[in-house]
């Protein structure tokens, strides 16, 4: 079974950027966001409110990270690959820490469309293929970091969060925020036009009424918002304006 885990890893290790976007798609077009919970409104909003606070959290975990230890997503030519062993920053805290960032993200926007089949399938399935991404990961740090990355492993966990190291893992290191914003803000914007796209998608399920027209007016005004900021940002990066810091290779 592992076997088949690790092939299934590599290959999304490679491909995530291509699959991941095409399943969340296909999942949320299956069927129609949620308009209440349990036939209540206010349970309804109550539920859209926890998926916003979980997709808040999952984005500053990853900010977080990023700010203070940022490695290279991607590997080497989209293949698992790393120069270096890095136990710094979040990485001492947790062996994947942009990975249970991620999964908070879409496990938050899963539940803010709040189709039970989309939250147990979503949820499920990015969990699934994210253990298969790390035991990829795994057998090539094993391989090539033998005695020292084991101990590292056995120090930290690989999904739980050893909150207690974080003050040792980050001492002497400063935040850096104009590399969260290089690095991060695709991510940022993608899951904000997620949350737009879902709600404008709720909205417009049935037709919209009069009442709902200055709301979905909003939406999309939000929308057009978001992707300004993100040119004007990717320009400025490519103006060079953020900083770049170098990266060790990791997936």
């Amino acid at each position: 079974m592992k076997n088949v885990m690790l092939k299934i890893g590599t290959f999304f290790f490679k491909y995530r950027n291509q699959a991941f976007p095409l399943i969340i798609v296909a999942l949320f077009v299956a069927s129609p966001p949620t308009v209440t919970t349990f036939g209540s409104a206010q349970l309804e909003r109550w539920k859209d409110a926890i998926a916003l606070v979980i997709i808040l959290a999952g984005l500053a975990l990853r900010a977080t990270v990023v700010g203070y230890a940022y490695i290279r997503r991607g590997g080497l030519n989209k293949r698992v690959y790393a120069d270096d062993l890095v136990t710094e920053g979040m990485f001492g805290v947790c062996r994947n820490p942009l990975y249970v960032g991620n999964m908070l993200v879409y496990s938050g926007l899963f539940l803010f469309h709040g189709n039970p089949v989309v939250v147990v399938v979503g949820c499920l399935l990015f969990a699934f293929i994210y253990q298969c991404i790390i035991y990829a990961e795994e057998e090539f740090l094993a391989n090539k970091f033998g005695e020292g990355y084991g101990a590292y492993c056995r120090d930290v966990p690989r999904w739980g969060l050893k909150l207690s190291a974080f003050s040792s893992s980050t001492e002497g290191m400063a935040f850096n925020w104009k590399r969260v914003i290089a690095k991060d803000y695709s991510t940022m914007s993608s899951t904000l036009i997620a949350v737009l796209a879902t709600e404008f998608y709720r909205v417009a399920a049935d037709t919209i009424t009069q009442q709902e027209l200055s709301y979905a007016i909003v939406l999309v005004a939000l929308f057009v918002a978001v992707l300004a900021l993100t040119g004007v940002t990717s320009s400025l990066k490519k103006l060079g304006v953020f900083k770049e810091m170098t990266a060790a290779h990791r997936g």
